[in-house]
């Protein structure tokens, strides 16, 4: 089964929207990419793209490095 690659535009695009929902994940503790892409029912490398500017802008942070992943946590402040 091959996976629908979609322009980076409209990923782009989706990331305030991806932003509330990420947030929402992590309400209940600190969970890996691919946990968060699991959660939304997304690809794990459009989660990456979303969380990694999320973690640019200093709305999640990196905690503990678990099974060669970090996991992410929301901010102080973020995901009320």
């Amino acid at each position: 089964m091959k996976e629908e690659v979609r322009d980076i535009r409209e990923i782009i695009r989706e990331e305030m929207l991806m932003r509330d929902k990420i947030l929402a994940v992590l309400r209940d503790g600190p969970k890996t990419v691919p946990e968060i892409a699991q959660a939304l029912g997304c690809p794990s490398h459009e989660v990456m793209y979303w969380v990694m500017g999320m973690r640019k802008y200093g709305h999640v942070a990196e905690t503990e490095e678990e099974d060669g992943y970090y996991k992410y946590r929301a901010v102080a402040g973020e995901g009320k």
